[in-house]
């Protein structure tokens, strides 16, 4: 609970002036990368909502929603299949009847490879939500170190004359 707090805890945003004639000038506002990443860690979509890119929060939830949904469904379609392996397993062991719902459509090895790819479909689903959150966790720390950039057109690079002792030489002048 106290990591949770420490995603809406406020940091100064004021700048104290250097000479007793100015006044105080308000900072522009650098979210903490660390703080951005474990409150997305935390919670998915926090960070994003701590980097204040509340736009990104469909983004977030439709993709992690979409993820448990698959994984939900995978996961049903495995047991489903698991209970209708073992069933048959069993029947075959005690010379009864097999009752499941795929009798006359699949063969117990059928119904043993049905169960084996949809576990592997089902490990991959999970995998992939995994790799989703790790996502979401990385935007919100890239976001945040990128916050205030400067992305002006001041950036250029020229190639000079250069007086050199040796006479003149060409220079390479970069603008940041």
């Amino acid at each position: 609970m106290l990591a949770l707090a420490t995603c809406f805890a406020s940091e100064a945003q004021v700048k104290a002036p250097t000479d007793s004639s100015a006044r105080f000038k308000p900072v522009k506002w650098q979210p903490n990368a660390k703080k951005a990443g474990l409150c997305a860690a935390l919670i998915p979509g926090l960070g994003q909502i701590y980097n204040r890119q509340y736009w990104k929060l469909p983004i977030v939830y439709g993709g992690l929603g979409a993820a448990g949904y698959f994984v939900y469904k995978n996961s049903a379609d495995y047991t489903k299949l698991r209970k209708a392996y073992v069933g048959r397993i069993g029947a075959a062991a005690s010379h009864t009847t097999p009752t499941d719902e795929y009798v006359g459509i699949y063969s117990t090895d059928q119904l043993q490879q049905l169960q084996a790819d949809q576990n592997r479909i089902l490990n991959m689903t999970v995998i992939y939500t995994s790799l989703a959150f790790a996502v979401q966790v990385l935007d919100a720390v890239t976001s945040a170190h990128l916050r205030n950039f400067d992305i002006s057109r001041d950036i250029s690079m020229q190639v000079k004359p250069v007086p050199t002792p040796l006479g003149a030489g060409i220079g390479l002048a970069m603008t940041f």
